[in-house]
Order: C-alpha cells, then sequence, then structure tokens
C-alpha cells in the first residue's frame, strides 16, 4: 500500500493536468520525466517527479524500490474483453486460414454460439478457475485494470452465472475489474427466426435483474447486421440505463451500421470496434465525449481492416485501444503487441498508442478520474518495463518487458 519508486529512468506520467483523457496532438504529450521518484500512500500516488527536486519528500519507513533506470508507467486498462468463457475456438482458427471467414463460419454453428454451447455447459467454478489464470497473466503483462464482459449464456441463468463469476473475481483477484452485461451479444439458436422475441427477454427480464442485482456497470450491445440493429439496440440499451447501468456499444465493425452516432445519441461511454465508422460518426464520438475504442487485435487475428484510428485523432475523438479478448476474434490478452499493432497498423505514434493503452482506456471506463495515469490522487497502478526507453515496449515485441507490476500501491508475486 506504501511505495517509495527511485532512480527511475522514464517516468512517463500520462498525466492530462487533472482532464481525465487525451484527444488530439494531446494524445503525444505522455508527460515523461527523468531521474524521477514516485511516492504512494495508501494505495495511492502521492507525489511523482524528478529526484533533484528540492520538494522531494522524505519516504520515511515506506518501503523503497531502486529500478535503476528502467522506464515506469501505468499500469495498463484493457476496456474491452470477453475473458470468461468455455471452450476452445482451433478449429475455426485453422479453417479461417484455409479461406473461411467468420461470418462464414458464423452462419455454419460456429463464432459466438459455439463458444456460447461450451460456456452454458461450464459452472460458475469452472468459469472462474479459467478467468483467474486469465488474470494473472494480464497482470504479468502490466495490465491492472480490465473490463469483462458476460454474452456467452444468452438465456437468463448463464448470463447471471456469468456475471456473478465476473463479479465474485472482481473480489477475490489483484486486478481490477469492471463488468458488462451483453445478453444481447448474438441471437441464440433457441430463438432463431425470433429475434423480437429475444430482445423482449433481454429487456423485461435480463436487465431488470441485473439491475437490481447490481452485477454489471454497464451495459453492451452488438450493433451490426445479422446481430441486433441499432432500433434493437437503442431499445436494449435505454432499458439499461433505466436499471442503472451506463452503456457501451459494438458498434461499425462488420460494416457502417450507424452505431457510432447511435452510441453518442445515447450517451454511451464508449462505443467499440470502429473499424467502419462514418466522417459523421466521427464528427458525433467527438461532439459527444464517447470514447472510440478501437481493437487492433481483432484486424490482426481477423485478417480485416482496421479501424481508422488517424482519421479518428485527427477529427478530435477521444481514442483508446483494448484487446477484446475472446476466443474466437482475439485469443490474446498482451496489451504490449496492441501498442505494437497500433503503430504499424494503424498509423498511431508510440506516444499515442500508450495514452490510448493507459488514461483513454480508463476514460472508456469511465474512470479516468481514478486510473490511468500517475498524478497525485490517483490509484497507484503501475508498471516496471525492463528497458531504458517506453518506446520499446511497441517497438521490441513478442516478449514481456514487464518485471514489476504494483496494483494500489501493492507489488504483486508472480
Amino acid at each position: 500500500m506504501n511505495l517509495y519508486i527511485r532512480n527511475i529512468g522514464q517516468l512517463v506520467t500520462v498525466s492530462a493536468h487533472g482532464a481525465g483523457r487525451k484527444s488530439g496532438a494531446g494524445m503525444n504529450d505522455l508527460g515523461v520525466l527523468t531521474d524521477a521518484a514516485v511516492v504512494c500512500r495508501d494505495g495511492r500516488v502521492t507525489w511523482a517527479g524528478s529526484m533533484q527536486d528540492p520538494d522531494l519528500p522524505d519516504p520515511g519507513d515506506i518501503p523503497v524500490v531502486d529500478v535503476e533506470g528502467r522506464v515506469v508507467l501505468p499500469g495498463f486498462v484493457d476496456s474491452h474483453t470477453h475473458m470468461v468463457f468455455a471452450g476452445s475456438r482451433e478449429e475455426e482458427f485453422a479453417q479461417r486460414s484455409r479461406g473461411s471467414t467468420y461470418a462464414e463460419i458464423a452462419r455454419a454453428g460456429g463464432g459466438i454460439l459455439s463458444t456460447v454451447r461450451a460456456t452454458r455447459a461450464a459452472s460458475k467454478r469452472d468459469l472462474k478457475r479459467a478467468a483467474a489464470r486469465h488474470m494473472a497473466a494480464m497482470l504479468r503483462h502490466g495490465t491492472t485494470t480490465v473490463e469483462v464482459k458476460s454474452g456467452y449464456g444468452l438465456t437468463t441463468p448463464d448470463e447471471l452465472k456469468m456475471l456473478e463469476a465476473i463479479g465474485e473475481l472482481r473480489d477475490e483477484e489483484m486486478i481490477g475489474v469492471v463488468p458488462t452485461f451483453i445478453g444481447a451479444h448474438a441471437v441464440p439458436p433457441e430463438y432463431a427466426g425470433r429475434a423480437a422475441d429475444y430482445v423482449r427477454l433481454v429487456v423485461e427480464e435480463m436487465i431488470p435483474l441485473v439491475g437490481r442485482r447490481r452485477l454489471a456497470e454497464f451495459c453492451d450491445v452488438f450493433c451490426e447486421d445479422g446481430y441486433f440493429g441499432p432500433a434493437e439496440s437503442a431499445t436494449i440499451l435505454t432499458a439499461g440505463k433505466a436499471a442503472g447501468m451506463k452503456l457501451k456499444l459494438h458498434a461499425d465493425e462488420l460494416g457502417a451500421s450507424g452505431g457510432a452516432e447511435l452510441a453518442a445519441r445515447v450517451g454511451a461511454v464508449s462505443a467499440d470496434h470502429l473499424e467502419h465508422v462514418s466522417d459523421a460518426g466521427i464528427a458525433a464520438l467527438r461532439e459527444s465525449g464517447t470514447v472510440a475504442c478501437l481493437l487492433p487485435g481483432v484486424s490482426f487475428f481477423l485478417g480485416h481492416g482496421y479501424a481508422p484510428a488517424r482519421r479518428l485523432i485527427d477529427g478530435g475523438a477521444v481514442v483508446a485501444i483494448a484487446t477484446d479478448f475472446n476466443p474466437g476474434s482475439c485469443m490474446s490478452y498482451s496489451m504490449p503487441l496492441m501498442l505494437t499493432i497500433a503503430c504499424t497498423q494503424m498509423r498511431m505514434t508510440p506516444e499515442e498508442a500508450i495514452a490510448a493503452a493507459t488514461l483513454n482506456g480508463a476514460a472508456a471506463l469511465g474512470m479516468g478520474d481514478r486510473t490511468g495515469s500517475i498524478e497525485p490522487g490517483k490509484a497507484a497502478d503501475l508498471i516496471v518495463a525492463d528497458a531504458r526507453d517506453y518506446r520499446t515496449l511497441a517497438y521490441h515485441f513478442g516478449v514481456n518487458h514487464i518485471t514489476m507490476t504494483v496494483k494500489n500501491g501493492t507489488i504483486l508475486e508472480f
């Protein structure tokens, strides 16, 4: 809980001077300090600055860690995952390598519904055990806060089972966990041809139960052709908001569905994916402040087009990046890998990618005032990288540079 970190070669604060998010040119200003130190007390940062600063506080008797010139930066905030699931989909991966598309596999009964079958059959204990292993690995790779969605149950009991598992993991694991309800992830097979009936189930039964039991902070919808249209999505999100949940939206991934505009209109905290976002959608995100959460690992894994990060950043949107860790479209929880893909394939600078993976990731969860940067008053969620330059994390890919993860001022042992 109390910690003094000294001899930091580069301290990447990602400070937005209290704004809780960065946009435009501001995403390139990471507030990097050299020969620096950080003081943490009671799980929060109380001081960050140069070791030559005459106001450097006396740490007293709190534990001291000398990082010997390494890089220190905020813990990554992975603001979009589906990491509670059962089963695996290597066969689909092999099918795609032979030329099948994600949509073709889904129409043949694979895709999301394949994971639904396995997740329905799994116990809550089994789901928790698998997710806890993933969470431990995420901490080793520098992620200190993660959003976790339901959506692989698609019945009231199974969605509740998933959310209960996520809530228990939040209480039991060191990583910060933000639960999201996405009962409208797909139309389950038993409702084939009766999508309207399933929407009624989500709105009239699932959402009221989730809201009353306070099982989720967010309500999300997969707004895409063949899943849930804009009108259905708006109905579900309106119900979620009335039940006390904040809003997110899977938007414009497979086509230009108007999802970004809908997200802005309903006041969603974030619109996620956005591979096919329109100019009107970008303008709507900028005006509303809804965070554009991009998922570079999905495009990399599925081999389809990337979200237009440059247009979004240059257009004034607040841009975050996340893994979308899930068994079908991105089987990776490595935020450092997402930095590399964002830089090499989406034309983001290393600075923009780090801002998107930390402070703006926190903003995509409505937490930009609490975490995502190293500033006095914020949670002491920090990572130490075995590097002399912060750009190494994106540049030298395929290895884990994180040597220490600190959550709420506590050094985690692996």
